[in-house]
């Protein structure tokens, strides 16, 4: 259960960082309520988790898991740099990330 609720927070994360963005780009109360209660729930899923798994690695993963996803859909859907060392860099969190996931 706590591995779910991790990772439904680093998705929320996400949505609060696409919701940030659309908000930087357009101020519109739709971007601000997709940018606030991406971030809200996304930490409340979290705070959740931690019933279940240490907070060090909870967080973590959480870091890990919505830097990852947020790099890619910015890649993806933002027209960011689709550079190769970007996306070893990527893949050395999601490394990490496993790693972490792994040995917990």
């Amino acid at each position: 259960m706590g591995w779910l609720f991790v990772f439904i927070a680093a998705t929320l994360e996400v949505v609060g960082v696409v919701g940030l963005k659309k908000y930087s780009q357009k101020k519109s109360v739709f971007n601000g309520i997709l940018f606030i209660s991406g971030f809200a729930f996304s930490f409340i899923f979290l705070y959740a988790s931690f019933n279940y798994i240490q907070l060090s690695v909870a967080y973590s993963v959480w870091i890990g898991i919505g830097t990852a996803a947020s790099v890619l859909v910015n890649m993806a859907f933002f027209g960011e740099s689709k550079d190769i060392r970007r996306i070893i860099s990527v893949i050395i969190i999601v490394i990490g990330v496993v790693g972490l996931k792994a040995v917990s």
